[in-house]
């Protein structure tokens, strides 16, 4: 699109999600999100009933009794929309493209995390980090987001998500919130384990991607966000049709005219889902699938909401 036409879209989708942030208060659920961690506020006297962690020994020792520290959560967040823009991203066969839903699903997240003050950064991805965006605040830095999101040309076609996740282990300093937008087409997953991995073009080995999610998981908050078209699932009774993998080329010829075959590509396909759900649950990854030819708003808003809930109790 030519520059016209994009800051024609930059502000479309900024209308948009300004609207889906105020009008079914998106953004509420940022403020329920672990904060990046605890700053010292005061020392004073123990009481009965407080954290025997918290005694400071040192002062304790010193005055002959017990004393300890009180914090305060630190309550700015980093938030990070970690965008997978593979070839896999460019299909949709509803009203928009797998990347023109992420690009929504990310502006409104970066909306919400500017109306609640935090910072905001963007990672595009491929088989490789293709553009970083540290994070910043304000209206103009998420509108260079929204920008990017919608813009950028990649370099490359396939996936390498444990690549993307070991360019933030380094690049954060501090515990951030990453939300990870990707279809996980490029997933090969094992029935017998359950074990997802992933392997770039060229690779000398096949990493387990369950096990890097969850070593973030760990330093970080991720959040994932499945891109799913419906079609991926189904087979439409089309007869004789060819279905290319958009990040190898390779071809398959299937007979979508029978039932039999229609019936055997979504019970694949339902399996396929099944054990990568079961996969990021043992992982401890809090997983939201999206549908692209729903509203992807009331879903988040639920999912943060059962998040939250959960997190209370």
């Amino acid at each position: 699109m030519n520059l016209t036409e994009l800051l024609a879209s930059v502000r479309r989708v900024e209308a948009r999600t300004n609207r889906l942030v105020n009008d079914t208060m998106v953004g509420a659920y940022l403020s329920h999100f672990k904060g990046r961690g605890m700053d010292f506020e005061e020392l004073r006297e123990y009481l009965p009933g407080d954290d025997v962690r918290t005694i400071d020994w040192n002062v304790t020792h010193r005055l002959g009794r017990p004393f300890v520290k009180r914090f305060r959560e630190e309550r700015e967040l980093t938030a990070v929309l970690a965008v997978d823009i593979s070839a896999s991203s460019s299909f949709g066969s509803s009203d928009v493209t797998k990347r023109e839903f992420a690009a929504e699903i990310a502006a409104t997240l970066a909306m919400s995390a500017a109306k609640n003050g935090d910072k905001v950064a963007l990672l595009l991805f491929t088989g490789k980090t293709e553009l970083y965006v540290p994070p910043r605040k304000g209206r103009k830095h998420i509108l260079r987001l929204i920008r990017e999101l919608l813009s950028f040309q990649s370099q490359q076609r396939g996936t390498d998500i444990s690549q993307a996740l070991g360019f933030l282990n380094h690049v954060l300093p501090r515990r951030a919130l990453v939300f990870l937008l990707t279809d996980f087409l490029h997933s090969a997953l094992s029935p017998a384990t359950d074990t997802v991995t992933t392997a770039p073009s060229g690779a000398a080995h096949r990493r387990d991607l369950i096990q890097d999610l969850g070593l973030t998981n760990t330093r970080h908050d991720v959040v994932c966000l499945h891109l799913h078209d419906p079609r991926e699932s189904v087979l439409p009774d089309a007869g004789l049709v060819t279905i290319e993998d958009s990040e190898t080329g390779e071809l398959l010829e299937l007979n979508a005219g029978r039932s039999g075959v229609r019936t055997r590509y979504a019970e694949a396909n339902a399996r396929r889902l099944a054990g990568l759900d079961r996969a990021l649950n043992r992982a401890g990854v809090d997983t939201l699938r999206l549908q692209t030819n729903e509203p992807f708003a009331p879903a988040l808003q639920r999912f943060f909401e059962i998040r939250r809930g959960r997190r209370r109790g």
